[in-house]
């Protein structure tokens, strides 16, 4: 006839069980973290990397406005003409289609500077592109500007092209 005591087992197996479950809720509080954590960071990354296609294609935009002006200057049917061309009325609006639609091109002429050697007239042309996409001061705003300097020569002895 032996009488056990269980009355210290008992409430030493209720504390531990407290303890577990407080443990428990700790480390789902700290995964919770990581993981929101995880989802800030993806966030950030997917929104960097769509800024930077736009970036890239707003690259593209003002590059076409460049070689649409180019092709202004240089008359590449070789129009005969006894003097350099003038630019056109700065700035003009570049019309785009497909990806580049939602950009606004616009393309700047200044020139001609011209210089003459022998019976040669030089003119020099700056061209400037800008494109833009978004509106200012928002997240999403994408702008980009590219300049080239284009020369043209003309040689009245060369008539009737005119072309050196």
């Amino acid at each position: 006839m032996s009488a056990t005591c269980h009355e210290d087992s008992g409430a030493g197996a209720r504390g531990q069980r407290g303890f577990s479950i407080v443990s428990a809720i700790f480390i789902l509080l700290v995964l919770a973290s990581l993981a929101a954590a995880l989802v800030n960071v993806s966030t950030m990354q997917h929104a960097g990397a769509a800024l930077d296609l736009q970036g890239v294609r707003a690259y593209q935009a003002a590059r076409a406005g460049i070689e649409w002006g180019v092709y202004r200057i240089l008359d590449p049917q070789g129009t005969p003409s006894a003097s350099l061309p003038s630019c056109w009325a700065s700035p003009e609006s570049l019309p785009l289609a497909q990806d580049l639609a939602p950009f606004a091109v616009r393309v700047t002429c200044s020139g001609p500077a011209a210089t003459t050697e022998l019976d040669r007239t030089i003119g020099v042309y700056r061209i400037s592109a800008s494109a833009t996409f978004g509106m200012a001061n928002t997240a999403n705003r994408v702008s980009r500007t590219v300049e080239v300097t284009v020369s043209r020569c003309i040689n009245a002895a060369n008539a009737p092209s005119y072309g050196c």
